[in-house]
């Protein structure tokens, strides 16, 4: 099974694309969003772009930059569009696949980079954006409307719903027989 080929792919060799101190710029064209949109399942994607340097840092390249994008999520209760700007900053390590174990498990503090795998003499900085892209959105998004809409169909808050939401039933049916 083969994979498919990614939606706003931006390769770089890494015989040519030595550091890059002055920097790249790169956008999605509107079919390359529609298309990341459907990948995600967000409602739309309206614009991904990103700046970033290039460079090598202990025998591996790292890109650093900034992603924007403006795009819409399905609430998570009513489903309806909810409109998210997306505008941070991203720093990927780009390690040879085989290099490092996949499997091996390891945590990032806030200022290390995430890690990309590559394959070959190449890597996918259009791919890297697009996954820091999915990871940046709001992973809960909810509509004004929300919180109404899920009372008027009957769902419990929280509040009603949680561990002491019983007892405080019990404490109020308590005092009521007790005046």
């Amino acid at each position: 099974m083969t994979t498919p080929a990614p939606e706003f792919s931006r390769v770089l060799r890494l015989d040519q694309a030595v550091s890059n101190a002055a920097g790249a710029h790169i956008a999605a064209i509107a079919e390359e969003c529609a298309a990341l949109a459907k990948r995600f399942g967000f409602a739309s994607i309206d614009r991904l772009d990103a700046d970033y340097t290039l460079t090598e840092e202990n025998g591996s390249p790292v890109a650093r930059g900034q992603l924007r994008a403006a795009l819409a999520q399905h609430c998570v209760a009513t489903f309806e569009p909810v409109a998210e700007t997306v505008d941070v900053p991203f720093a990927i390590r780009f390690e040879q696949e085989g290099d490092v174990s996949q499997d091996e498990e390891f945590e990032l503090s806030e200022e290390e980079c995430d890690v990309q795998f590559y394959e070959g003499g190449a890597i996918d900085i259009g791919e890297a954006v697009a996954q820091t892209l999915a990871l940046s959105v709001e992973p809960y998004p909810r509509a004004p409307n929300a919180d109404n809409w899920l009372r008027e169909r009957g769902v419990l808050t929280e509040d009603q719903a949680g561990p002491f939401a019983a007892l405080a039933a019990l404490t109020a049916k308590k005092d009521k027989q007790s005046r």
